[in-house]
């Protein structure tokens, strides 16, 4: 499965913005999916994921309330909507794919495919 995410870009504190990752290759309604970030010097983290029902949500406390994550399988893409944009949201947001049947949304090594990146910063 090939990832592309975009949508990334510079935005005000207290802006939006939405990320989208496309998939291909792939059957997409089979893959959870999730949105993580990295900031210069930190681990990266999970932002937030979905179940490849669409039934299931995962969000990091950071950001519940402000982002929201979401799938259109007719179009093989995911979702980030962010509220509220805040300084500390700034890294670069990477999408990833997760092929088994098990859904352990923070785990980072249970997914198998990622895309390049797109960087979010917000200024204050």
């Amino acid at each position: 499965v090939q990832l592309q995410a975009f949508g990334g870009g510079l935005v005000q504190a207290g802006g939006s913005l939405r990320l989208s990752c496309a998939a291909s290759g792939g059957i997409f309604s089979r893959l959870g999916m999730g949105w993580f970030r990295q900031a210069p010097g930190k681990n990266r983290e999970i932002v937030a994921a979905i179940s490849r029902s669409g039934r299931r949500t995962h969000y990091a406390d950071s950001v519940k309330g402000r982002f929201t994550i979401s799938r259109d399988d007719a179009k093989s893409t995911v979702y980030l909507q962010m509220i509220s944009l805040k300084p500390e949201d700034t890294a670069t947001y990477y999408c990833a794919a997760d092929y088994s049947s098990r859904w352990n949304p923070d785990v980072i090594s249970d997914y198998d495919s990622w895309g390049q990146g797109t960087q979010v910063t917000v200024s204050s």
